[in-house]
């Protein structure tokens, strides 16, 4: 699939006030600082469609890109995990994406971004573990590939999926990327494109 446009199309706080349309959303979400704006901005081949920035939690709202004239809509997510701001704000956040987790209908696929230089994460296996409890669909984003040696990326998305693999009989589809030399950008692409038909 080619990206011919990118558009930045509405932020939202409530699911119920996303586009009223029947466009497939493709849903982005990571712990915070994992690389999403980057990898958005990669994939879609638009230097400053997501704002990225060096503090974490910079996402705060549901947002919607219109991709190739609302062929689908890419959906940034606020990031789980790690944000300086209150207590409050994070419950708020938390609402809010579970809303529109469980309750947007037009949710096609969430892409859960994971750093690839880390050990397995307490917060991303309970984070995937609570969509499959929801019987969300989903697929494993691999970032920041380019940070370490290949040898090393392979043996941390080897110990992730065996840590998956005390509570799933099946791993999803996993993706590795790098924002920096455009990697994976096809594989997304192509998954996207075939998850439509």
């Amino acid at each position: 699939m080619k990206i011919t446009s990118a558009t930045f199309l509405i932020s939202n706080t409530d699911y119920k006030k996303c586009p009223n349309d029947n466009v497939p959303d493709f849903a982005f979400i990571g712990r915070s600082n994992v690389g999403k704006s980057s990898l958005i901005n990669m994939l879609c081949n638009h230097k400053n469609l997501a704002k990225t920035s060096a503090k974490p939690g910079k996402t705060q709202l549901i947002n919607h890109f219109s991709i190739n004239n609302k062929q689908w809509y890419l959906v940034d997510l606020p990031g789980y995990g790690y944000a300086r701001t209150s207590k409050t704000n994070r419950e708020k956040w938390e609402g809010m994406i579970v809303d529109y987790l469980c309750k947007r209908e037009n949710l096609y696929c969430v892409f859960v971004l994971i750093d690839s230089r880390l050990e397995p994460q307490k917060i991303d296996l309970e984070f995937i573990d609570w969509l499959g409890e929801k019987g969300l669909p989903f697929v494993l984003v691999f970032t920041k590939t380019d940070k370490i040696s290949a040898v090393q990326v392979d043996k941390n998305i080897a110990a992730f999926k065996r840590e998956m693999s005390k509570t799933w009989e099946e791993i999803p589809p996993i993706f590795k990327t790098s924002s920096v030399e455009n990697k994976g950008r096809t594989e997304i692409l192509e998954f996207i494109e075939n998850a439509m038909v």
